[in-house]
C-alpha cells in the first residue's frame, strides 16, 4: 500500500503560488512586448534568441526541440512560420539526411536586435527592478536547482531524442 505524500505546508504552498503567478505575469509582459516589436510569439523568439546565441547561428532541429518544453511538431511548426518570415532558413542537415538544421538569417538578427531591448526592458521593471542582487543571485541559484531536478524526469517535448541504433555493416 502506497502512502500519500504529506500535504504543502503554508510555506511551500505560498512559494508554489507565487512562483506561478509570477511566471504568469511576466510571460503575459513578455508575450506583448515581443509581438509588438516584433510580431514573435515567445516560442518563436526562444528559436531566434537560441540560434542567434549560436556560434555558426544553427542548430539542428532535434537540438532545438530538446532544449524547448514544446511538442516537436509545434517547434516544427513555428520554425516554417519563421522560415516564410526569412527569419530563418531550413536545410537538410550536412551530417544526417533525416535531420533538418535551422540557421538564423540576417533579417532574423535584426528582428532580434529590434526586440531586445523592450524585452530587457521589461525584465529589468518586472523582474528585476524589486530585487537585490544577491536576491537576484539566490533566485537564479534556486530556480536552476528546480529546474536541474525537473529535467530529470523531463516532458517527452524536453527529453533528448533517442538515436535509433542503426544495423553493423560488418
Amino acid at each position: 500500500m502506497t502512502s500519500s505524500p504529506p500535504p504543502l505546508d503554508a510555506t511551500q504552498l505560498g512559494a508554489y503560488f507565487a512562483l506561478i503567478e509570477a511566471s504568469s505575469l511576466l510571460k503575459h509582459a513578455v508575450e506583448q512586448q515581443l509581438r509588438d516589436a516584433g510580431d514573435l510569439s515567445y516560442v518563436q523568439f526562444q528559436l531566434l534568441a537560441t540560434l542567434g546565441d549560436s556560434p555558426t547561428g544553427s542548430r539542428r532541429m532535434t537540438d532545438l526541440a530538446d532544449g524547448v518544453v514544446y511538442s516537436r511538431s509545434g517547434l516544427t511548426y513555428q520554425a516554417q512560420t519563421l522560415e516564410k518570415r526569412g527569419l530563418v532558413t531550413r536545410t537538410p542537415s550536412s551530417d544526417d539526411e533525416r535531420s533538418i538544421t535551422v540557421t538564423i538569417s540576417d533579417e532574423g538578427r535584426a528582428v532580434l536586435a529590434g526586440v531586445f531591448p523592450g524585452h530587457i526592458a521589461v525584465l529589468d521593471d518586472l523582474l528585476f527592478a524589486p530585487l537585490s542582487r544577491s536576491d537576484i543571485e539566490t533566485l537564479a541559484d534556486v530556480l536552476a536547482r528546480a529546474r536541474d531536478h525537473m529535467r530529470q524526469t523531463p516532458p517527452r517535448s524536453a527529453e533528448p531524442r533517442r538515436r535509433k541504433k542503426t544495423a553493423d555493416p560488418s
